[in-house]
């Protein structure tokens, strides 16, 4: 907006501002544990500098402008920051919003001219209120981002591979088999089985609540993609509920070898590759 007076009273009143800023937010910080006082202070001086050099520009209404890049970044970077120490959304924004008491304070001192002084108010509501909520929408993302990687991590961790025996692998899976989590699975079993050249994989569904037919179809899925790796599979785990809803849908697992118990599993598997196992006889 051409004409604003607030790029002028940012290069006249840059250090009072400054000092009244930091003191706005250390009063209204409940969390003085989370940031240190050196780190606030370095964050307002860099903000305020940049932002003063973004509204010399004349262009207080596009923040998507190129001149306002700088302050995105910074924004985004003080954002993450927040999200990553464990500060709430309204915290965050509190940041930017805090700044215009201050800024307001100033605005009154220097303008006399009623007009002028609503019209300065109003710019300089608009902007930081935008500049707010690029904040909050920076914390969100950074949220996202890290909730997104903790299902990745626990999707890895709740699909071990373990190694039974010589030549066996087992596969338990807890929980409802999706079309992500199975990607994720036939990559852990294939890795796997190409680790340790087994020859017989059990997938083991006894903690899997319901099969429906999409279910199935990833676990048939997987099978195939063991055997073009030149591995057999086993699905135990076969509950009575589970058999009758498969036959109920009419899913066809012909071919594909089931047994009711993990141990059942086990035993097939140890003949498939020529072991056994024999009690000892007490002496």
């Amino acid at each position: 907006m051409s004409g604003s007076k607030i790029p002028e009273l940012l290069e006249i009143y840059e250090t009072d501002l400054l000092t009244e800023w930091h003191q706005e937010l250390v009063a209204t910080n409940a969390r003085k544990s989370l940031i240190k006082d050196a780190e606030l202070q370095e964050e307002c001086r860099e903000f305020l500098r940049l932002l003063r050099t973004a509204v010399q520009q004349g262009n207080l209404a596009n923040l998507k402008a190129p001149e306002w890049q700088e302050v995105r970044e910074m924004l985004t970077s003080v954002s993450r920051s927040r999200s990553h120490k464990g500060f709430t959304p309204s915290e965050t924004a509190s940041f930017v919003f805090s700044f215009k008491q201050p800024l307001f304070n100033r605005l009154q001192q220097h303008l006399k001219d009623s007009a002028e002084l609503s019209d300065a108010i109003w710019q300089a509501t608009t902007l930081l209120d935008r500049l707010g909520l690029l904040t909050v929408e920076a914390y969100q993302k950074a949220r996202e981002e890290v909730i997104l990687r903790q299902q990745e991590e626990l999707m890895e961790l709740s699909t071990p591979v373990v190694k039974l025996w010589e030549g066996i692998l087992a596969l338990p899976i807890i929980g409802t088999l999706d079309s992500a989590r199975t990607q994720v699975v036939m990559e852990s079993l294939l890795q796997k089985i190409v680790e340790t050249g087994s020859e017989v994989a059990i997938i083991d569904i006894t903690g899997v609540p319901t099969v429906d037919t999409l279910t199935a179809q990833h676990l048939l899925k997987t099978v195939t993609a063991a055997r073009l790796m030149g591995a057999d599979c086993i699905i135990s785990g076969i509950r009575p509920q589970i058999a009758q809803t498969i036959v109920y849908l009419g899913i066809d697992l012909t071919g594909v070898i089931t047994k009711a118990t993990l141990a059942d599993a086990l035993l097939m598997a140890l003949k498939r590759v020529g072991a056994t196992i024999t009690r000892s006889q007490p002496k």
